[in-house]
This record gives structure tokens, C-alpha cells and sequence, in this order.
């Protein structure tokens, strides 16, 4: 969705998924080797970058007693590691262009959630080395931003929901629903990250731009 609004919006956009799509290239972020060869074939393809989008990530529920190493590391290594790093891979482009970089946190980042110690700690990490780097690049003329959605209608949050346990205490579920009912489309989320991303925003840097639809128990 992100990459068909921003190619309307007249950018030539190199996009990336673990599987390969139409207009999509194949990549695991979290390999070191094949996200490096993507900032290489990126590059030669646009000849620059003026806004690189993180919008990759993963989520697993797993309440205590179940949070597992390996759950821990892929959700830091796809949702932390991995942005931080293109970031830092694609720093001297974007400081040739005085281009931006949008990254999609959560408000998982800002607020405790049941059963989702592994999705908050690893979006906690993400928003705050965004902020870090948005000091530093902010000299250099780059603005850092992201955009905190609560609850998107996509495949990914439906599989994290079938993951809750079979006992969750869906009273401290409840308390991270939104005022205005139901899961909103990815579109929304979308809409902020061109938002921040284009010249209209030219002013913000360093921020966490909340979409979620009220989320405010």
C-alpha cells in the first residue's frame, strides 16, 4: 500500500518484502549480506535516495514463560536492527539529497501490552534510535520521523491475534482498543507516512506521529 500511494504520488519507489511481488523485491531484512545487496542495487537503480520508508515488521504474542531468545531476536532484527541499519546504509545519499527517513513504530513503543513483550520492546528500540538519529542527521540537513499506528486491518496482525493464549485476560487486552471501533486500514497509516515524508512536513523531525484512532484508556 505504501509503495502504490507514494508511486501515485510520482516517486520512483524500490520496494521489498520477504517474498518477491509485483514491483516488490525479494529480501530478509535481517540478513546481513541480503539487505546490504539491496542498498547496493537500490542505489543503482535511483542513482540516490530522497526518502527511504521502514515499513517491514513482525509480531508474535508470547506471554511470560513462553518469550524465547529466538522470538526476541527476530523481532529485534526485523523490527529494530533492520531499519536502523538501512538507515545508516542509505545516511549518505540522503544527506546528498537532504532526504528523509519515515519509519512505522507503534504504539507498542510508548505503552505496556499483554502478552506482546517482544513486538514493545523491539518498536520501543526503533522509535527512540530513530529519535537518536534524527539529532545527528538533523545537522546534515535529513529529517527522521515515525509514524505510530494502533491496530491496522492486515494478514500480520491477524496471525499475532490467533497467536493470544487461550486463557488471555481480555480485560488487559481491551485496554489498548480504540475509541473509534475497529481495526483501520492500511491506507491511514499510508496517508501519514507521505505526510511526513513530503515537503509539507519539512519542519518536523524527531517525531512520533500517532495514528491509532484513540487509544487513550
Amino acid at each position: 500500500v505504501v509503495a502504490e500511494l507514494f508511486r501515485a504520488e510520482g516517486a520512483r519507489v524500490v520496494a521489498t518484502d520477504v517474498a518477491a511481488a509485483d514491483g516488490v523485491v525479494a529480501c530478509d531484512l535481517s540478513d546481513d549480506a541480503a539487505r546490504d545487496s539491496f542498498v547496493a542495487d537500490a542505489l543503482a537503480e535511483l542513482g540516490g535516495l530522497d526518502v527511504l520508508c521502514n515499513v517491514a515488521g513482525v509480531q508474535q504474542f508470547a506471554e511470560i514463560g513462553k518469550i524465547t531468545p529466538a522470538g526476541l531476536r527476530k523481532h529485534f532484527d526485523v523490527n529494530a536492527l533492520a531499519p536502523l541499519m538501512l538507515t545508516q546504509a542509505f545516511a549518505e545519499s540522503l544527506v546528498e539529497s537532504k532526504g528523509n527517513v519515515v519509519s512505522v513504530a507503534s504504539i507498542s513503543a510508548v505503552m505496556g501490552q499483554p502478552y506482546n513483550a517482544q513486538y514493545c520492546a523491539s518498536k520501543a528500540a526503533l522509535l527512540l534510535g530513530m529519535r537518536s538519529l534524527a539529532v545527528e542527521l538533523g545537522t546534515k540537513g535529513v529529517r527522521v520521523n515515525c509514524v505510530s499506528p494502533g491496530g491496522i486491518e492486515t494478514p500480520m496482525i491477524q496471525a499475532a491475534a490467533a497467536g493470544l493464549p487461550v486463557d488471555a485476560n481480555w480485560e488487559l487486552v481491551a485496554k489498548s482498543q480504540s475509541v473509534i471501533p475497529g481495526f483501520m486500514p492500511p491506507e491511514d497509516v499510508a496517508e501519514a507516512l507521505l505526510y511526513l515524508a513530503s515537503d509539507v512536513a519539512r519542519s518536523v523531525t524527531a517525531a512520533n506521529l500517532v495514528v491509532d484512532r484513540g487509544v487513550v484508556w
